[in-house]
């Protein structure tokens, strides 16, 4: 296991200072975050809430991959995944990604690669609850 990749994936609270702690170090001059939220609208409708499924062994490796090719890609020195599964209300953190490097522009463009391909290929799948029912979400809106 890498000491600069850290993935998390439980159905417990995400900490935004864990993750800053973690990729934080003497040597970068940016850190990066992203923490995705569960908003109260969606194409019109309310949402109440959302749950969270994921496959979690194949989840955990893809969520690796992305760590290990946004640090070749963008040569980041620490990452850290976490993802929130279960059932998440309107204000509460399913996604935050850390990403430290040298340099600022590396740092943000790692981060949005980790966000932007975790959508597209790690199997999490959300469903969206509305007053009037739900629906499974696809990865991207």
């Amino acid at each position: 296991m890498k000491d600069n990749i850290d993935i998390v994936l439980t159905p417990n609270v995400l900490s935004l200072d864990d993750c800053q702690a973690y990729v934080s170090e003497d040597s970068v001059g940016g850190i990066v975050h992203f923490v995705g939220t569960v908003r109260n609208e969606t194409k019109g409708n309310t949402v109440q809430k959302l749950d969270f499924e994921a496959y979690e062994p194949m989840a955990i490796s893809e969520m690796r991959k992305i760590a290990e090719q946004a640090i070749e890609k963008f040569d980041v020195k620490k990452i850290a995944i976490h993802h929130r599964v279960g059932t998440l209300m309107v204000g509460e953190v399913p996604v935050i990604i850390a990403v430290s490097a040298a340099h600022r522009v590396a740092a943000f463009e790692a981060c949005q690669y980790a966000i932007d391909t975790l959508k597209e290929t790690v199997p999490i799948w959300k469903k969206e609850y509305f007053e009037d029912g739900e629906v499974w979400v696809s990865a991207t809106p």
